[in-house]
């Protein structure tokens, strides 16, 4: 992703990858979609409210995060969280 990108813009871009869940996912898409919108709104909040404005931020701390409660997942969520995560890094590398 090239850099000077805007954080919030970004964010704005992502935000129909996790409605995508609720019109054609299953449960399991569903539940990793709303697991991983909390844990990517908590980061982006607290990057935006720091202050930082370039999405190279925010992949190195979302990952932190999911990292940090992969306890809260049994081993076949965590694949469903990762390839949401995996998603959502694909779009912003083709929506930039």
């Amino acid at each position: 992703m090239p850099s000077g990108n805007n954080l919030v813009e970004l964010i704005d871009r992502l935000d129909p990858v996790f409605d995508e869940a609720i019109v054609d996912g299953n449960d399991d898409e569903l539940f990793a979609s709303g697991y991983l919108r909390g844990h990517f709104d908590l980061v982006a909040a607290r990057l935006i409210l720091a202050g930082e404005s370039e999405t190279e931020a925010l992949w190195p701390a979302l990952e932190q995060a999911i990292d940090n409660a992969s306890h809260e997942l049994t081993p076949a969520d965590q694949t469903h969280v990762k390839n949401l995560y995996q998603k959502l890094q694909q779009r912003a590398a083709t929506s930039s």
